[in-house]
């Protein structure tokens, strides 16, 4: 039995949307009109890694539609990538989000965090411009009402209550602590897994909070240590969860280790270093191995932008379905190709991606993973 959401992907249809980057935002050639897709993620700071990963994942998108000279509402039309910085901030993340307003964008993949997609969100939506995440799963940010507001993975409700019963059904767990990081992604995420474990009847004996800075745990976790847990669950980032899970092991507390997939990176096993060894987490879809379209995207992205740290892949399929559904609306306005969102059937690298009525993946998966001799493996 796999431990994901929902049933097996769906089958995907083979084909690819293709592309090129051009730094201009003016038109390129007579009769070509440009397509401005914005992309908002972290690029600074110690969640860069993570930024960047985004970011290639929709340039590369952004590339491949390109190489197929699309044809929207009568003109060919070439697709340019509007990068910007949010620093994982949330007032950053609203300056930025109104700069690509100004700049009168086709529409934006992002927001990375949970905590800046929320609070960006409204803006967009004010102006009416689409915004697709390819990594935001706290639930509010698609119950606000904004029908501008997407996204390509499943929510932490999903995911919380997947983690949940992993830690009750397939760990045999019957205490557990858990810590956060004070976050919209990992306070959201660590309340849901809360929910899941109280319900299956398991005994939270302390919840802690951090923040999304710290590296230093001591404290924290000599506290948790007196409560003898058999598990730890910490909702965050792997900047914190990889010190965190070394931290643990340093003071000798032997509870296993689990987390959701902000830390479900190569980041996170680089730096808890031999203490990461089995450690769990998860991340949402199949694994990539899995998806019918993934080796060829992994091959690709490889290739050219090096290993994928984790949502490479949905920001890459946030800017495909973003396209696509310009073409069914056969227009770049974000108010005439927004309700076509709702309607598409898309064949993505990650999943075969429908919307439902609030933005959100039907059928999300989620799957578990270990970390065993330096590799985090897809548990059966």
């Amino acid at each position: 039995m796999k431990w994901w959401y929902a049933g097996a992907p769906a089958q995907y249809l083979g084909f690819l949307l293709l592309c090129s980057c051009s730094p201009s935002p003016q038109s390129v050639n007579t009769g070509e009109i440009t397509v401005r897709i914005g992309s908002v993620a972290p690029l600074t700071g110690p969640q860069a890694h993570l930024g960047k990963d985004n970011e290639n994942g929709a340039r590369l998108a952004i590339e491949d539609a390109n190489k197929k000279h699309l044809v929207i509402g009568g003109h060919k039309v070439h697709f340019v990538l509007i990068s910007e910085d949010d620093a994982a901030d949330p007032r950053t993340g609203t300056i930025v989000a109104q700069k690509l307003v100004d700049e009168q964008v086709n529409g934006v993949v992002g927001h990375l965090n949970s905590g800046t997609t929320i609070p960006a969100s409204k803006i967009y939506y004010d102006a009416g411009i689409v915004q697709v995440s390819p990594s935001a799963t706290n639930p509010k940010y698609t119950h606000q009402g904004f029908t501008t507001a997407f996204r390509v993975m499943a929510n932490d409700e999903q995911q919380g209550r997947v983690l949940g019963e992993f830690a009750a059904q397939r760990l045999h767990m019957h205490t557990v602590a858990i810590v956060d990081d004070s976050t919209a992604y990992g306070q959201g995420l660590a309340n849901e897994f809360e929910k899941s474990v109280v319900a299956a009847g398991l005994k939270v004996v302390v919840h802690e909070h951090t923040d999304d800075h710290s590296t230093d745990f001591s404290a924290i976790l000599t506290r948790i240590r007196e409560r003898v847990p058999d598990l730890i669950f910490y909702g965050g980032m792997d900047a914190q969860s990889g010190p965190m899970m070394k931290q643990v092991r340093m003071l000798q507390i032997p509870a296993i280790f689990l987390t959701g997939d902000g830390g479900c990176s190569m980041e996170f096993q680089q730096l808890a270093g031999e203490a990461a060894e089995g450690a769990y987490c998860s991340l949402p879809g199949v694994p990539l191995e899995k998806m019918p379209l993934g080796l060829d995207f992994k091959q690709r992205f490889n290739a050219q932008y090096g290993e994928i740290q984790d949502y490479a892949p949905y920001s890459y399929d946030a800017v495909g379905v973003m396209i696509a559904a310009m073409q069914a609306a056969d227009s770049i306005d974000p108010e005439k190709y927004r309700p076509a969102l709702f309607h598409l059937a898309y064949p993505g690298v990650t999943a075969h991606i429908e919307f439902d009525s609030n933005g959100d993946l039907k059928g999300g998966h989620i799957t578990l993973y270990r970390w065993i001799g330096g590799k985090k493996l897809p548990q059966d």
